[in-house]
């Protein structure tokens, strides 16, 4: 009988000594994990900080090109066509994420949009961010989608790719959606409106510019679309930056506060186990005497 029940408790005490490694060891697996993963987020976090230092340059030499374009639409006081409207939403993201609600935010105010109109309605989505969010819902209203957008600081050339484009669908009104910076942590969703060439040419203050007809209305909006289009991604770029390297300086801080958690919870478990042995060996040392 003694004999038995020693075997049993030397079966159980052998149970939990492999419990308590295996513990031992998942815990620190998930240590490492989380420790590489800080080290991804902390240099993620270098990187942004040093793109948002030259997004930021960019934004104050491209922010004239922007309230130059719309000085002149609130100057000759143009509004949107009321017959037959048909618009487009322009949606300004990019192709990158981890960057907190940046892309969210905007398609979430284009979404919006396309629940109360969304039959009259077209999006051109810059990004793909924008399109994979609107995609379920509202894809018949998707018509043109810029990829590779993101990886490069945005260019006049880009802007005046994508003007291009846009010129082919008809629309009497329109919108620019976008994430205008305003700090290092800070940034909102605005919008910029757009107009045909015909609510140009029935501006009731059109007269105040000399000189113009036709063919010159037209040819000013082609660049001041690409203008627009210009200034409203590098306030998305800029805005992009700031906000992935808070996300990252965040994230960094979080698995920090994890490693310490996971620390802690690794040397109580090998103590625990440490002293387990222990009793052990005295409690089979005194059963010996």
């Amino acid at each position: 009988m003694f004999s038995r029940t020693t075997l049993v408790l030397q079966t159980l005490n052998g149970q939990q000594q492999v419990r308590g490694m295996a513990t031992l060891k998942a815990i620190s697996i998930r240590l490492k994990s989380v420790k590489n993963i800080q080290k991804i987020t902390q240099s993620m976090k270098m990187v942004s900080a040093a793109k948002y230092t030259r997004a930021e340059r960019d934004l104050r030499q491209a922010r004239p090109y922007g309230e130059g374009a719309q000085q002149f639409y609130e100057r000759a006081e143009v509004s949107g066509e009321s017959e037959a409207p048909q618009k487009l939403i322009i949606a300004v993201t990019s192709d990158r994420g981890l960057c907190g609600a940046v892309h969210t935010q905007v398609s979430r105010a284009i979404r919006n949009e396309l629940a109360k109109s969304g039959a009259n309605t077209s999006v051109l989505c810059i990004g793909d961010k924008s399109r994979a969010i609107l995609q379920r819902l509202y894809g018949k209203n998707i018509i043109l989608v810029a990829n590779e957008v993101g990886r490069k600081p945005p260019t006049f050339l880009d802007a005046a790719k994508i003007a291009q484009q846009t010129k082919d669908f008809n629309f009497t009104s329109g919108k620019i959606v976008y994430n205008r910076f305003k700090s290092v942590v800070s940034y909102s969703t605005s919008e910029i409106p757009l107009f045909s060439a015909a609510a140009v040419a029935a501006a009731p203050k059109l007269g105040v510019y000399d000189s113009l007809d036709e063919e010159v209305i037209k040819s000013y909006l082609e660049f001041s679309l690409a203008s627009l289009l210009f200034y409203c991604m590098k306030e998305s770029a800029c805005s992009e930056q700031s906000s992935r390297m808070t996300a990252m300086d965040n994230a960094s801080k979080n698995a920090g506060e994890m490693i310490e958690k996971l620390t802690l919870t690794f040397n109580r478990t090998r103590q625990a186990v440490i002293t387990r042995e222990l009793i052990e060996i005295i409690s089979g040392a005194a059963a010996l005497d």
